[in-house]
């Protein structure tokens, strides 16, 4: 798979650093017999294909499963976040097993129930044996879009994602090894800041709109992570372990004072998209 941008995708205004961030119309297109689209980022699916109910705190220590996302969310009323932080290595993709596979790393307010999302991240994608590496943001339901940024296996990156007041998000990305940075200040109505999330994640779409297979990253860090400027672990965040098909994701316990944790991939065999 390659990110192809149609002829008519439109370059968005902001270049920092040497970056440019170029929408494309429900992600880029996969070269999967069923013709799908990699769009990484967006809501939390549960594992019975539902979503988790809005507006109320979550208790110390719940887990939940989920068919996407793996890592951790901080949630609440609505209005509760204004920011959430974090720092990561880019996983390398093990893509011996063949076939195509993906997997999205992110730090983003909104998602868990509501039905927005403020995100910016990195990918890897397993194009056969062949590994592949992007950066993206994205305020959904609006399409995500790609960065013009080299982005390797082993950069550190340090992400964020802020609400600055009059509808108005700063998604802040950070490649700390390849030293650029990329930070646009877009509008979005209707969001409700009810949850704040640090997630490794298996993206959307297949045709069907369903979600893509997860590649085989290891285990990523996610280090130094804050929710409205405090550690993640102040918020007594909802666990999230993903069960993706025949893969899942789990993460580890938070350490450093709640701040940092591990995402670990385990799987075998081949993995069927699957529908939401």
């Amino acid at each position: 798979m390659r990110h192809r941008l149609p002829l008519l995708a439109a370059s968005i205004g902001l270049v920092l650093g040497g970056t440019l961030a170029i929408a494309y119309p429900a992600a880029a297109a996969i070269d999967q017999s069923d013709g799908g689209m990699v769009q990484p980022g967006g809501l939390l699916q549960l594992s019975n294909g539902t979503r988790p109910a809005g507006g109320v705190s979550q208790v110390s220590h719940q887990t939940v499963t989920s068919s996407n996302w793996s890592g951790y969310a901080a949630t609440g009323s609505n209005g509760a976040f204004t920011s959430v932080s974090a720092d990561w290595v880019q996983p390398a993709g093990n893509c011996s097993g063949g076939g195509d596979t993906y997997a999205a790393f992110w730090v983003g307010l909104d998602g868990y129930s509501s039905p927005t999302v403020e995100q910016t991240g990195t990918e890897v994608n397993c194009v056969g044996r062949t590994a592949e590496y992007y950066a993206w943001t994205e305020l959904y339901p609006g399409a995500s879009k790609v960065l013009n940024a080299t982005v390797r296996a082993g950069d550190q990156f340090a992400a964020s994602v802020t609400y600055i007041g009059n509808y108005q998000y700063t998604l802040y990305l950070h490649d700390i090894t390849q030293g650029w940075t990329y930070s646009t200040s877009p509008q979005l109505h209707g969001a409700d800041r009810s949850s704040a999330e640090v997630i490794a994640e298996a993206p959307c779409c297949t045709n069907r709109g369903g979600i893509l297979p997860l590649a085989n990253f290891g285990t990523v860090s996610f280090t130094n992570a804050e929710v409205n400027t405090a550690s993640l672990g102040s918020t007594t965040p909802v666990e999230i372990e993903m069960q993706d098909g025949s893969a899942s994701a789990s993460p580890s316990g938070l350490t450093n004072n709640g701040e940092n944790f591990t995402v670990t991939y385990s799987g075998s065999g081949p993995q069927i998209p699957r529908p939401f």
